[in-house]
């Protein structure tokens, strides 16, 4: 007996891939980095309940499109970053030889495919919501997708970077500046990447979320890495809260469809058997 796939796990498989592979889906990237976030002014924070983060929140506008069709329309925030080189040549050629692997019908493996966490900071792009919850001393996210679980230790010093143990989410120590909460994080793996750009141990990434009085969470994002990034790379993403309703699921990666080929491509099944051999 035989089945079709549902088209939600369509969805969730060729978002995932797309997110992760994101700069070859991309236009070419800007031969220099923008910084959205100084075009854009800090919106006032509420006065009351300012530095309640506490919810389940969700992209604002929504992170991906709304056919399969579209997904290979997804740039990287301000379309990349400035790199020195001979990193930025190199990232082009890896987004050019994704984009062409897509176009093919054969997307490159990425670590998506292999249900692997995302680390930081793309686990904060929530390409499925994402729910914070604020604690004494600890601000906790936990991202639905592949259910992540990151923790910002609140007013703790940050370590020596000899002193932090490479991970998907680094070591992040936060404070509030008034009614901002700011972020700092250190130590990610360099083989966790965003958008495939590379990066080295000392990379810092700097957070500052302001919730707004419309209701909206504001997180500027800035990522500073001497030697491989010429300017700090500089963007935003917005938040909504989710609906009342909403309870974050279960994401578990125990029913993928997708094939890993010898050439390191991957194909999507849409036919499969119910049993093995059938």
């Amino acid at each position: 007996m035989k089945y079709k796939i549902p088209r939600a796990i369509a969805v969730v498989v060729a978002a995932a891939l797309t997110w992760s592979a994101g700069p070859a889906l991309a236009a070419k990237p800007a031969a220099g980095g923008t910084k959205a976030s100084a075009d854009k002014p800090v919106p006032a924070a509420a006065t009351k309940g300012a530095r309640d983060l506490t919810g389940v929140w969700q992209r604002y506008p929504l992170p991906w499109p709304t056919y399969l069709a579209d997904f290979d329309d997804v740039p990287p925030p301000d379309q990349g970053p400035d790199l020195e080189e001979p990193y930025a040549t190199q990232w082009r050629e890896q987004t050019l030889k994704r984009r062409r692997a897509f176009a093919s019908g054969k997307p490159l493996l990425d670590s998506s495919t292999l249900c692997r966490p995302e680390g930081m900071p793309t686990v904060m792009q929530a390409i499925y919501p994402i729910q914070i919850l604020q604690t004494p001393g600890q601000i906790t996210v936990l991202a639905e997708l592949f259910m992540q679980t990151r923790r910002i230790y609140m007013d703790a010093p940050m370590p020596p970077l000899d002193d932090i143990a490479p991970s998907y989410y680094g070591f992040s120590s936060g404070h509030w500046d008034g009614d901002t909460l700011v972020v700092k994080t250190q130590g990610i793996k360099t083989d966790v990447q965003f958008f495939e750009i590379p990066h080295s141990e000392a990379m810092t990434i700097t957070e500052r979320y302001r919730l707004a009085e419309n209701g909206r969470l504001y997180l500027d994002i800035s990522i500073e890495d001497p030697g491989y990034l010429r300017t700090p790379y500089e963007f935003r993403w917005v938040y909504e809260r989710a609906a009342p309703d909403y309870r974050v699921p279960e994401y578990v990666c125990d029913n993928m469809h997708d094939v890993v080929n010898a050439d390191g491509t991957v194909d999507l099944m849409t036919d499969v058997d119910e049993k093995p051999g059938k």
